[in-house]
């Protein structure tokens, strides 16, 4: 079976087309700058092949039509037909508390995703104009839309509600959602067969660390904690995100500086985070090499991140009852062995012992703990991709 599997942004689209089965990628590549010119690139990971193209995009509908050019090219495609593809999984940001599941995209189902516009202002119009896109070029195509909220929707009240007036969860849905709930559950899920025991029997806490971090308390096989919130502003500091911080110092900078709300938010959003404390990057790589030269601030916001994921380890530990196995995930998670070692030292009471040895891998399936640790600590690379596929294949096949 062959999946295209799209994540639409705002002014991007990036794509995959791959059989869920035997996990192969046929192609993959990346739109950019729809609505301003248009640039196409497209891999294909079987002939080591990238191709780069300039291509009118004036919308998505046209990202979409260039992308089905790119697969079925004689020169560099991988398909004979478009009838070759037999459904189209897309990542949806938020699906609110309407889903806790993928399903597959009717009219009701948009309708869903548009009310939860609102809660998702920059991400679920552009998942809705790629879902639409792909309705315009590829008519009769079933569809399915997988959501970074819906792994969440399992947390139990205590967990999800905040305290405030009770009426702004009934009236308004403020409340934590989470999000990254794809790479959690696909981490998770390859957790459990790394350590060849169901998942339903398993205690396990996941980080994914990027540019976007969160990490999730995953208690047999469900999410039952998460560390983003009502947005994906809250939990550690990120690359440019803040985390979490006393709302009272959004009333203290506002009057201050004479800011509004809008503007007060650009500054949590964007200019904040390991970048706002280090002053040099958003890339953790970046405020590394300056913390190698000296650059005290770039220390300390590497400090502060991996203090920060250590605390919500120890914290999930705590609210599971325990745990038998935490894994590193995304970007940061992957590669940057400092960070994970920092990360999961000094947790020896709890049953973590590190091995600098093996935490010394980069972007692949790894145990990174030391033998006889009683918590199993993992490397997983994430494969939100192959995720967004397989839940594809399951719904449209019945």
């Amino acid at each position: 079976m062959k999946v295209l599997v799209i994540n639409a942004g705002s002014s991007s689209l990036k794509y995959q087309l791959m059989d869920p089965s035997t996990q192969e990628v046929f192609a993959k590549g990346l739109c950019e700058r729809i609505g301003i010119d248009g640039r196409l690139t497209h891999k294909v990971p079987a002939k080591d092949l990238k191709k780069e193209f300039e291509i009118p995009m004036p919308t998505h509908a046209e990202a979409i039509q260039s992308v089905l050019d790119a697969l079925v090219s004689p020169e560099h495609g991988v398909i004979g037909d478009v009838k070759e593809i037999d459904a189209v999984g897309h990542r949806v940001v938020h699906g609110g508390e309407a889903f806790n599941k993928s399903v597959l995209i009717t009219d009701d189902v948009m309708k869903a995703i548009e009310d939860c516009i609102p809660l998702a202002p920059l991400h679920n119009p552009a998942n809705l104009t790629g879902i639409r896109a792909c309705q315009k070029v590829m008519p009769g195509v079933p569809m399915v839309a997988v959501f970074d909220t819906a792994f969440h929707q399992t947390m139990p009240e205590k967990a999800y509600l905040y305290a405030l007036p009770y009426e702004y969860y009934e009236k308004d849905k403020v409340r934590r959602y989470g999000f990254h709930g794809t790479s959690h559950r696909y981490v998770s899920a390859r957790a459990a067969a790394m350590l060849g025991k169901p998942i339903e029997e398993l205690k396990i806490i996941t980080c994914h660390l990027g540019n976007g971090s969160s990490i999730a308390a995953v208690d047999h096989g469900k999410s039952v904690d998460t560390s983003m919130g009502f947005t994906p502003l809250a939990g550690l500091p990120m690359g440019t995100r803040s985390g979490d911080l006393d709302a009272g110092i959004l009333q203290y900078l506002m009057n201050k500086y004479g800011w509004n709300i809008d503007e007060c938010l650009n500054v949590l959003n964007k200019k904040s985070g390991v970048l706002g404390i280090s002053g040099v990057s958003s890339d953790f790589r970046d405020i590394e090499s300056a913390s190698k030269e000296g650059n005290h601030r770039a220390e300390v916001a590497l400090e502060a991140f991996q203090y920060g994921v250590k605390k919500l380890i120890g914290a999930y530990a705590a609210a599971m009852g325990g745990v038998d196995a935490i894994v590193f995930t995304a970007g940061v998670g992957e590669n940057d062995a400092k960070t994970r070692m920092a990360a999961a030292s000094g947790l020896e009471y709890m049953g973590v012992k590190m091995d600098e040895a093996a935490n010394n891998v980069r972007g692949k399936e790894a145990v990174i703990s030391a033998a006889d640790s009683k918590v199993k600590v993992l490397l997983i690379p994430t494969d939100e991709e192959l995720m967004i596929a397989m839940d594809t294949a399951e719904i449209v096949n019945g």
